[in-house]
């Protein structure tokens, strides 16, 4: 059976290691439902038509019944305070069948989530003077913030990050192309990790369009020399379309910003991805030649 989590059971949560010997089907889930913080630490759903991120895990009865104990749930009790309940969650490999848990007492329900992910929600909550940003898309190339004047923040790049189980696809189309994404796919993909103050957040919301909705900020585990650091901040397209040739401005500003930091076969490989989207080989060379 496979349980969708979207609270303390989640990647770097007090609760996780109920699931640590589960085997994880996807860490960028989500379902339709409103999350609430309840105030006690941990979060509750509800029914809605916003969306809930999580992650699905392969779990054995014998896992249930512990997570059962952990959410004081009871079948058939009157005073559960959450309910157990099944329905069809959606990843990037399609829609997946799964159990969850979903608030039951009205009183659960206390501070809306606006994000729909707890784990973004009690990091930001923090307000941590410094934060570590991974930068896989257009975000790598510093002549972008220079133009913003925004460049003195991001100034302490720790080098190159790998984001294991992804891929970078150019699935948020605009009017004259695609721009940058990350699928998880099985893929890796190479970035840039920047140490960033906390008040960069702001510049990076506005850019990424999150409040439009067209990206969405998540918290991912980013390998950089060789450690994993947990919770780095990112950003995914929240409406993927099919991948899309990308502009020639925008293909040169990854290509440019990429190529000090990642490896050598990781760049021939975004050059690669170019070419399968239907650039010509002289398109591809020359944008770094300009």
């Amino acid at each position: 059976m496979k349980l969708f989590v979207y609270g303390s059971l989640r990647k770097n949560q007090k609760y996780h290691y109920y699931l640590e010997k589960s085997s994880l089907v996807s860490e960028q889930a989500w379902m339709k439902g409103e999350l609430y913080d309840t105030g006690k630490g941990y979060p509750a759903l509800k029914e809605g038509i916003e969306r809930v991120f999580g992650e699905i895990y392969e779990i054995n009865p014998a896992v249930l019944a512990n997570i059962d104990e952990l959410e004081d749930y009871k079948e058939n009790r009157d005073h559960n305070l959450y309910l157990r309940q099944s329905a069809s969650a959606q990843t990037d490999n399609g829609p997946v069948d799964v159990i969850y848990y979903t608030g039951f007492q009205s009183s659960l329900f206390q501070e809306h989530i606006a994000s729909g992910d707890w784990t973004l929600h009690t990091f930001m909550q923090q307000k941590p003077e410094s934060l570590l940003y991974f930068a896989y898309g257009s975000c790598m190339d510093l002549e972008r913030f220079k133009l913003a004047g925004v460049d003195q923040h991001f100034r302490e790049p720790l080098g190159k990050g790998i984001l294991n189980g992804y891929s970078m696809k150019y699935t948020f189309i605009v009017e004259d192309g695609g721009r940058g994404d990350i699928l998880e796919d099985g893929g890796v993909t190479e970035g840039i990790v920047y140490r960033l103050p906390f008040e960069a957040v702001d510049y990076l919301y506005k850019r990424e369009g999150v409040v439009p909705g067209n990206y969405r900020a998540a918290l991912v585990n980013i390998e950089v020399n060789d450690v994993v650091i947990p919770n780095v901040l990112t950003f995914i397209v929240n409406h993927k379309g099919e991948e899309t040739r990308p502009p020639a401005h925008y293909a040169r500003e990854i290509l440019r910003g990429a190529r000090p930091f990642v490896s050598r076969e990781y760049h021939l490989k975004l050059k690669k991805q170019l070419l399968m989207l239907g650039m010509s080989e002289q398109e591809v060379e020359g944008l770094l030649s300009e």
